[in-house]
């Protein structure tokens, strides 16, 4: 008589077998979050750095030479610099005059950096041109100015139509949505549009743009964030 077929071996996972493999996922996704998580927090930090470190650049060169970089009437004897001649006639006035972002190589804000480089307070190169501006974290451009209540004159402005407050305002473009309102939350008030921290969109901006809402703030879309000291 024939041999009865031998019932074939069936192929497959077990649910123990799954059970393994869907932990194993889960930890693989969950360090992949919390490395992202990580690297969130360093650019924050980074980001943060920045408006904390233009202000001791301040203090230690006005520590050094009695007078404020960019706005410096002797730089040449201080530091071997270059002297602001625009506006005409402001050096040595206490007053960082220009635009933050001013790309014209003889205003005091513009040759703060030089100023401040020389001097040995910041890194970065000494010699106007191209890749002297210097940049944040996120490849923006970073830049001070005095502050004043000119809203023709002052980087941003509240929700309230007034000028951010300061002596001094930093200014730091290419910020994600979601990295400014935590650097909101960290150094000022959590509100991107009132206090001494706001933003608004770098696509739009212009010297006295309106700050944005906190609630209106997109986490993807780049910021200029402006802060006064």
């Amino acid at each position: 008589m024939p041999h009865p077929t031998l019932p074939k071996h069936q192929s497959g996972f077990t649910l123990i077998e799954i059970a393994i493999v869907l932990v194993i996922i889960g930890l693989l996704l969950g360090g992949i979050l919390k490395g992202q998580e990580l690297i969130n927090s360093a650019r924050v930090k980074n980001l943060g750095t920045d408006f904390r470190n233009i202000p001791l650049f301040i203090y230690g060169y006005q520590d050094k030479f009695k007078t404020l970089p960019g706005d410096d009437p002797a730089v040449v004897a201080h530091v071997a610099g270059t002297q602001a001649t625009t506006p005409a006639g402001s050096q040595g006035n206490g007053v960082i005059d220009g635009e933050w972002k001013s790309t014209t190589q003889t205003d005091e804000s513009y040759l703060f950096w030089q100023h401040v480089r020389l001097a040995g307070l910041a890194p970065g190169v000494t010699t106007p041109g191209t890749g002297y501006a210097p940049t944040n974290a996120s490849g923006g451009t970073i830049g001070i100015q005095s502050g004043t209540i000119d809203l023709t004159k002052t980087p941003i402005k509240d929700a309230n139509n007034k000028a951010i407050g300061g002596a001094y305002i930093i200014c730091s473009t290419g910020i994600l949505g979601k990295f400014a309102k935590q650097l909101d939350t960290q150094m000022d008030d959590g509100d991107t549009a009132k206090g001494s921290m706001m933003a608004t969109p770098t696509t739009t901006y212009a010297i006295g743009a309106a700050a944005t809402e906190t609630t209106s703030i997109d986490d993807a879309t780049s910021y200029t964030v402006c802060m006064g000291v």
